[in-house]
């Protein structure tokens, strides 16, 4: 094992929590199981890391299967770093033919002709997703297994979930995706999140929606003694209409868990009061940020419960309906009494 096998070995150790080490070594495969029984996980995470440096030795092992190691824990484990979604855009009449064997052929080529030095690993999950790992170099340089991108897609889908990723292999990547894909372009989705399966479920439309009834289903009741019953009858219909207003708005049921909402402002400054701001032609700039554990939950709570008002505002709506969490506001037009919305 060379000096770059060994510093990845012991990333990976450093990564990958003591509690999962045993399942994710038994699913690696490269130990025997008088190896994986010699392993003593009481240890202090040092003493395991010379110990299975010292297995790898003798086992031979290379780079290309400590990559297997390192894609095995992070498709278990999806919901680390920051994931952020594209959109690949005009497919072809035969993209949703393209299979797997395809696909991995036609990326492999195509990233190869535009860098010299690259590492690709392919491995197709039991969602359907198709994983993708790339250690990039250079002309001169050999990939860096310690940096890598990894891609998600999932086939028949325009959707492409990608992290690690910099602005100098944001252009080669997306020209090898679109050309193995079949399709004219990829896109930035404006949707991103430190959980994969969160920004994933929100596109992709997995989760609850509920729609617009005359007829919205009352809260459930609870066991409380009912002190007035006509206070009751008139406080349960508003709360049922607020309650299904934010759900027809966010969603029921488990919501995708979604950390940030962020809307940057350019909009003409309006306050009569403040002449010097309301005439500059320039528009004026800001950041808003919406910040929780789980951003679209607390939005429906806040709703359903009358914090918020209702019906909810479009601003707020559209995370969900659009499948983003970044936007960009402007003013329709001129004037005062014009309206603005998110950008599309």
């Amino acid at each position: 094992m060379d000096d770059s096998t060994k510093r990845l070995l012991k990333r990976l150790m450093r990564r990958i929590p003591t509690q999962m080490l045993r399942e994710t070594l038994d699913k690696w495969g490269r130990l025997t199981r008088e190896q994986l029984r010699s392993m003593d996980y009481t240890q202090t995470k040092w003493a395991l890391t010379e110990k299975l440096l010292a297995i790898c030795e003798e086992n031979e092992l290379a780079m290309k299967h400590l990559t297997e190691l390192e894609m095995l824990y992070i498709i278990d484990n999806p919901n680390q770093g920051m994931w952020y979604a594209f959109q690949l855009m005009d497919p072809e009449d035969d993209a949703q033919s393209l299979e797997l064997t395809q696909f991995k052929e036609q990326f492999k080529s195509h990233l190869r002709e535009l860098v010299r030095h690259v590492s690709i690993k392919i491995k197709k999950h039991t969602d359907d997703a198709v994983w993708i790992r790339i250690a990039w170099g250079d002309t001169f340089s050999r990939p860096n297994h310690l940096k890598p991108t990894y891609v998600v897609h999932y086939l028949q889908t325009p959707y492409v979930f990608v992290t690690s990723l910099t602005s100098k292999q944001k252009p080669l990547l997306s020209q090898a995706l679109v050309l193995s894909t079949r399709c004219q372009a990829i896109k930035d989705a404006n949707l991103n999140g430190r959980k994969l399966t969160a920004i994933r479920d929100l596109l992709m439309r997995k989760y609850q929606q509920v729609f617009p009834t005359k007829y919205p289903s009352h809260p459930p009741e609870n066991n409380q003694t009912i002190s007035n019953p006509h206070i009751e009858k008139e406080q349960a219909e508003p709360a049922a209409n607020r309650l299904q207003m934010a759900c027809e708005a966010f969603g029921g049921g488990m919501l995708p868990q979604l950390q940030s909402a962020v809307y940057k402002l350019e909009t003409k400054f309006r306050d009569h009061s403040n002449k010097t701001m309301t005439e500059r032609e320039e528009p004026f700039k800001c950041v808003v940020k919406f910040a929780s554990t789980n951003l679209l939950e607390s939005l429906r709570h806040c709703a359903s419960s009358g914090i918020a008002s209702t019906p909810v505002t479009p601003l707020l709506s559209c995370i969900p309906l659009k499948g983003r969490n970044y936007f960009v506001i402007t003013d329709n037009g001129p004037g005062p009494s014009q309206t603005r919305q998110p950008q599309n």
